[in-house]
């Protein structure tokens, strides 16, 4: 690791900051597609449901290299322009997770008791508002933990963008690597700098997973409070069996 000067260096930091924005990129668009498609899938309009069937099955069977590539080489073929390789890696990251993504949204709106959307129903709610109002907002902390693995997921997969020669966290390793000579030290800064990030995020997930349970009453209880709620409720118990916490009966 002494071999590696300070301008290595700095292109292993210029990579983390490529990888961190390609994953902020790729996520908010995949979050996009993952709503959009998640929804539409649950239409009541078996035209849509179709639609949005086909799109999920297809971009979940492809391969998101292949789809990068195709992005980058095909495309300008068909259409005479050309996306930069790092847009073109968002767009293809983004399309391929937004599919895992939209199975997520499904089956968190799915798994809503139906007796909310009567209630929404029963409040002269319009679809739109039972959605928005009720639906989603009991299905969001469902779907926090499995968002959190693709994020993660996401992250990791980014490295395939180094193949079309944008400056990550994978590419300044090869390059580093190619100038030192020296395998294990740069691959295992690099590893630790991918699990780094993926802590960061998942801590950062965490936080919106308590922040969404709390928005529908199930935030964690805090230990001070249970432990006293629960020593009330055994002297509760004591006074209704007519004992008392030190072992004797009141008479």
């Amino acid at each position: 690791m002494s071999e590696i000067s300070w301008g290595l260096w700095k292109l292993l930091l210029n990579g983390i900051w490529v990888t961190v924005q390609l994953t902020v990129y790729s996520a908010a668009l995949a979050a996009v597609v993952a709503f959009v498609i998640g929804l539409a899938r649950t239409h009541r309009l078996w035209i849509v449901r179709f639609l949005s069937g086909a799109y999920f099955e297809i971009f979940r069977g492809t391969s998101a290299l292949i789809l990068m590539f195709w992005i980058f080489f095909v495309l300008p073929i068909g259409f005479g322009w050309q996306l930069v390789p790092m847009w073109a890696a968002v767009l293809a990251l983004g399309l391929s997770y937004g599919a895992y993504g939209s199975e997520v949204v499904r089956g968190a709106v799915k798994a809503v008791a139906p007796a909310q959307r009567e209630a929404g129903i029963a409040l002269s709610f319009s679809p739109a508002q039972q959605l928005r109002k009720i639906i989603l907002p009991q299905a969001w902390p469902g779907m926090v933990p499995p968002f959190n693995n693709l994020l993660i997921e996401m992250l990791k997969g980014s490295a395939l963008v180094s193949i079309m020669g944008v400056g990550d966290i994978t590419f300044g390793a090869s390059l580093v690597r190619n100038a030192t000579g020296q395998s294990a030290p740069v691959y295992t800064i690099i590893l630790v700098m991918y699990f780094v990030l993926a802590f960061v995020l998942t801590r950062g997930m965490r936080v919106v997973e308590r922040h969404a349970k709390a928005g529908i009453g199930q935030a964690p209880q805090k230990r001070e409070g249970l432990r006293a709620r629960m020593n009330g409720s055994q002297v509760d118990d004591f006074a209704r069996s007519g004992a008392t916490p030190g072992g004797g009966v009141v008479r």
